[in-house]
């Protein structure tokens, strides 16, 4: 699920921390499924960590 900047600028901080902890838990998973050779899209991870980095931004500018 990939957030646009826009996106989560307009989202209330308890929506972005919520997204913040679904994002972690995803990377988690995709790491772990990385390591058992299951992850076939490596970007996802990648976009993953841009999207944690976007939200933290945001939250830390509130």
């Amino acid at each position: 699920m990939k957030h646009s900047e826009q996106q989560i600028k307009n989202k209330p901080l308890p929506e972005l921390q919520k997204d913040l902890a679904d994002s972690r838990e995803k990377l988690r998973k995709l790491k772990f499924d990385l390591s058992q050779g299951k992850v076939k899209n490596i970007k996802e991870i990648k976009e993953t960590k841009k999207t944690i980095a976007r939200i933290l931004t945001t939250v830390n500018k509130i």
